[in-house]
C-alpha cells in the first residue's frame, strides 16, 4: 500500500466522519503475528521421530544415529521454516485468533475508547492471515447487530482476494460511516477527535 493508497483511504474516512460523531480509525496490519515457532516445533518433533527407524530395523551404532538426526533436524528445520513463512504451517482458527487479540490492542492503543460519546469504530485488516475485524466502542456496539459489520467486513475480503485492498477498505469506512450516520448522528460541536490517517504495522 503506497502514499497515495494511504491517502485515498484517509480522504474517506474523513468524509464518511462528515455525517457522524463517530470516530473511524483504519489500521492495516502486516501480519498480526510471526509464527515461527510453529515450524520449529514441527522440525523438531519430526527430528525426534527419526532415529525409530533406524533402531528397530538396523544395526547402526547410537553415535551414527544420533549424528543421522542431527541431519534430519537441520533439513527438517530449514525446510519448515521456509515452507512455514507467512504461517502457512499455522491452523486458521489460531491465525484468526491472534488477528483479533491485536485488533483489541490497536483498538485500545489507537485511543477509540476514549472519545467523548464513546463512539470509535476500528477498522482492522490482517493482511498476512486475511482477516478483517471491526470493533465499536459502547455507544455504537449496543446499537449495531454484528451482522451489519459482517456485511461490512465480507465485500472487504473479497476485494483484498482480488488485489483491490484500496477500493475495498475505501468502501468499507464508506459503509461503516453510513452505519455511524444512522446510529451516531452529528451533534452540534461535534471535534474530530482521532486522526483520519491509516495506520499501516
Amino acid at each position: 500500500m503506497d502514499a497515495g493508497d494511504r491517502d485515498a483511504i484517509a480522504e474517506a474516512v474523513r468524509r464518511a466522519e462528515l455525517g457522524t460523531a463517530g470516530e473511524i480509525v483504519v489500521v492495516i496490519d502486516r501480519a498480526a503475528g510471526s509464527y515461527r515457532s510453529v515450524p520449529l516445533v514441527v522440525a523438531l518433533v519430526l527430528s525426534l521421530l527419526t532415529p525409530w527407524p533406524l533402531l528397530s530395523l538396523t544395526a547402526t551404532s547410537a553415535p551414527r544415529i544420533f549424528l543421522v538426526q542431527l541431519i534430519a533436524a537441520a533439513i527438517l528445520l530449514a525446510a519448515f521454516l521456509w515452507y512455514g513463512r507467512g504461517g502457512r504451517l499455522v491452523p486458521g482458527f489460531i491465525k484468526r485468533r491472534r488477528a483479533h487479540d491485536a485488533a483489541l490492542r490497536e483498538f485500545t492503543a489507537r485511543g477509540l475508547s476514549r472519545t467523548a460519546g464513546r463512539t470509535g469504530v476500528l477498522l482492522y485488516v490482517a493482511l498476512q492471515e486475511r482477516y478483517a475485524e471491526i470493533l465499536a466502542d459502547s455507544a455504537v456496539d449496543e446499537r449495531v447487530d454484528p451482522s451489519v459489520w459482517q456485511g461490512v467486513i465480507d465485500p472487504l475480503l473479497d476485494a483484498a482476494r482480488q488485489g483491490r485492498l484500496r477500493e475495498g477498505v475505501i468502501a468499507a469506512v464508506e459503509r461503516v460511516g453510513l452505519v455511524l450516520a444512522e446510529h451516531a448522528p452529528r451533534r452540534e460541536g461535534d471535534l474530530d477527535e482521532l486522526p483520519n490517517k491509516v495506520v499501516l504495522l
